[in-house]
């Protein structure tokens, strides 16, 4: 993003807002513009929908295409379509200060047809690049928050319509974000009001589950991902868990899903985060598991614990307090808190070594959020039989990343102990 944001630079998801076209470099017309007098028009049949199509990349969330629907489109030459045909101009405002995060061109890669017959226009995405991330880092409070995206798409190129003249497309209105991987998880809220997204396994596992059931991946988000109920703000929108990295997204892929033999995918949210109150929190996340357990077919011996950074820390204490409970635990980039018991946040030394549930501890050596040595490689000494995978830093698919992110290794099921890897172990592990 343009705008400098610290730790955690693209992280959540876009609303909708209105766009506009130009017709072939006339100034731009408004969402309820009338249709070009020159042209063959999508006019009068509610103009051109916009969908912002997003990706969770290993860096956070970013829209990487858009896709626009009109009825006009049935009357296009389809070879008439290039990359050249439309530009594109994005403007991401933060809804709860109100200021505009970044304004840019988004760089137009492709143009390729669905078989829909809607157009896909392919836009620039990756580590690194600006424009794209649906999400902004709030520094002062430590939170991530869901940006307002408005696209603007001008056509600039003409479209050849089938037997002569041309197609221009106006009147464009943007629809909701959409996020496969992400919309495949449906909106909860426990009895006590704690957020939280479910992926559900197909039924095809489910069935392979049988009498006893599929197995529980709870996913606890990092700090950035909880609410922002401070400072005058009132903001827990269930979203940023999902859309900040691939944490929870990974034990939902087909891959995991195989291994797994099915699994339920659990992502609670922290109404602020989670070492801000373990002891306060812990029921809470104790209310969701049970609660899913109740409504659907979960093998008790298969609930499975993952958490990064603050969820680290959580993971931990949730085995603390619910020591029977879980049949693995993964601290990733964990915090235990200092040992003399003075921050705000501790697992002691007496509880790290009465933890019996398996556990695959995760960090990066140059991690400068959260000491590794101090944390990760502590409480991996004093965890009988515990794992530990320590990185030299987080690199993958030739990109490095925060020495923090160490998250990434887990969701690409890379660290390997012996012949398996993570999820296998996972998988396997019963309690």
């Amino acid at each position: 993003m343009p705008t400098p944001i610290s730790r955690r630079t693209v992280l959540v998801s876009g609303a909708a807002a209105v766009g506009a076209s130009a017709l072939l470099g006339a100034p731009a017309a408004s969402a309820t513009g009338a249709a070009a007098t020159t042209s063959t028009t999508g006019h009068g049949q509610r103009g051109t929908l916009v969908t912002p199509v997003a990706e969770v990349l290993d860096g956070g969330e970013q829209v990487t295409s858009l896709v626009l629907s009109s009825s006009a489109l049935g009357r296009v030459e389809r070879s008439s379509l290039t990359a050249a045909t439309f530009a594109v101009h994005v403007t991401a405002t933060n809804p709860l200060t109100g200021q505009v995060a970044y304004e840019q061109d988004r760089v137009v890669t492709g143009a390729a047809w669905t078989r829909r017959g809607e157009i896909d226009l392919g836009l620039e995405h990756g580590f690194g690049v600006n424009g794209a991330g649906t999400l902004q880092y709030m520094g002062a409070f430590g939170r991530n928050v869901l940006l307002e995206l408005d696209h603007t798409v001008t056509q600039v190129e003409p479209l050849r319509a089938r037997g002569g003249g041309q197609v221009v497309l106006d009147a464009f209105r943007q629809g909701r974000l959409s996020d496969p991987e992400v919309d495949a998880f449906t909106y909860h809220a426990t009895a006590s009001g704690l957020n939280y997204r479910l992926f559900s396994p197909d039924r095809r596992h489910e069935r392979k589950g049988g009498r006893r059931g599929v197995a529980l991946v709870v996913w606890l988000h990092g700090g950035g991902e909880g609410g922002l109920r401070t400072g005058g703000y009132d903001y827990y929108d269930n979203e940023a868990t999902l859309r900040a990295n691939r944490g929870a997204l990974g034990f939902a892929t087909p891959e995991a899903q195989d291994l797994f033999g099915g699994a339920y995918v659990l992502a609670p949210q922290a109404t602020s985060a989670w070492m801000q109150d373990g002891d306060g929190f812990a029921p809470m996340v104790l209310e969701a598991i049970e609660e899913v357990a109740a409504a659907h077919r979960i093998d008790a011996s298969r609930v499975h614990v993952v958490g990064c950074s603050n969820g680290g820390y959580m993971s931990l204490k949730m085995v603390a307090e619910y020591a029977g409970t879980f049949a693995t635990s993964t601290p990733i980039c964990c915090g235990i808190g200092p040992r003399d018991g003075s921050g705000g946040y501790f697992i002691s030394d007496d509880e790290l070594a009465a933890m019996t549930t398996p556990t695959w501890l995760v960090a990066s050596a140059d991690d400068t959020t959260l000491d590794a040595e101090d944390n990760t490689v502590y409480a991996h000494e004093r965890i009988d039989g515990s794992i530990l995978s320590l990185y030299e830093n987080v690199t993958w698919d030739g990109n490095t990343y925060p020495g923090h992110w160490s998250w990434i290794y887990v969701a690409r099921n890379d660290p390997r102990h012996g012949r398996k890897h993570i999820w296998e172990w996972m998988a396997k592990t019963r309690r």
